[in-house]
């Protein structure tokens, strides 16, 4: 079974201006400046990141989940959610609201005001776009026990959004090489989607909850017919969020893009790794014993 989250990887074309956005404005602290190990890379299937500057960063609270940004020049900045593979990163935070207030003017742009989720009114939630066009949800998930709860005010990676145009692939995924426990899929409204996708806004997509270790999630969305594959150029990671990383007790026999390695990266420098590719091209991670 797969674990819970423990780290976010994103290509993104200036590493200066994210460190400057998630430090200055989200509180987030660097835990590590270095370089990608080539090994790593090989792991990742993609060699041409070998060598690349690197930075790690951290909640304010020291939290297990971590984000790690690797400057790619040619990272082009993509329209969310339009794109197969990793679309969102879900942060639990402590107050919503405030968040908003603090980020106004700042580089995150918000396209989904502080509102509360439909069926769940003590979880209220917004959507931003990062600096280098990355999608983030904030999320304050009001106390609900089921749910990794903020130890600072932007805490820790607790849901991580993948889409495909099939969500019954998705499933047969993560059931044939994981086994946790996974929701029946449901139609519902999703905004950010139908605003990328000029859609009307109760336009129902399905989506289905992987359930991890944590309190954390992995959330499964079939996307529209138009959106499309995202780019990656060979040998590089695909543009924005490219990999999930998930603790994991054991390696699956089939699958793996390369056998376990050394992590190479901070904080899991001394753990074995490996990286598999799922059903829309989305590249998950998994962080063995250290």
């Amino acid at each position: 079974m797969l674990g819970s989250i423990c780290a976010v990887t994103f290509a993104v074309p200036d590493l200066d201006a994210v460190e400057h956005a998630y430090c200055g404005f989200l509180g987030m602290r660097v835990v590590s400046r270095a370089a990608v190990p080539a090994r790593v890379a090989e792991n990742w299937g993609a060699p041409a990141f070998a060598g690349r500057r690197l930075l790690v960063l951290c909640p304010e609270s020291g939290s297990q989940t971590s984000l790690r940004f690797i400057e790619d020049e040619t990272a082009c900045v993509f329209a969310p959610c339009k794109t197969f593979g990793w679309n969102a990163t879900e942060f639990t935070v402590q107050d919503t609201d405030a968040l908003a207030e603090r980020l106004a003017g700042s580089p995150f742009r918000i396209i989904g005001p502080p509102a509360n989720l439909k069926g769940f009114d003590w979880i209220r939630a917004m959507q931003v776009i990062g600096p280098a066009g990355e999608c983030l949800y904030f999320t304050d998930v009001g106390g609900d026990a089921t749910l990794a709860q903020a130890t600072c005010p932007v805490s820790q990676v607790f849901i991580t959004v993948a889409a495909g145009p099939d969500i019954g692939e998705m499933i047969a995924f993560h059931g044939r090489h994981f086994g946790n426990p996974i929701s029946a899929p449901v139609a519902v409204p999703v905004g950010v989607i139908n605003r990328a996708h000029l859609l009307p806004a109760e336009t129902r997509h399905r989506l289905a909850l992987v359930t991890l270790t944590g309190g954390t999630r992995i959330e499964l969305d079939e996307y529209p017919a138009v959106a499309t594959a995202r780019p990656a150029r060979p040998g590089h990671l695909a543009p924005g969020m490219a990999i999930v990383s998930f603790r994991a007790e054991k390696f699956p026999e089939h699958g793996l893009i390369a056998p376990p390695a050394p992590c190479g990266i901070a904080p899991f420098e001394n753990h074995s790794a490996a990286c598999m590719a799922g059903a829309a091209g989305e590249l998950l991670e998994l962080i063995g014993q250290g």
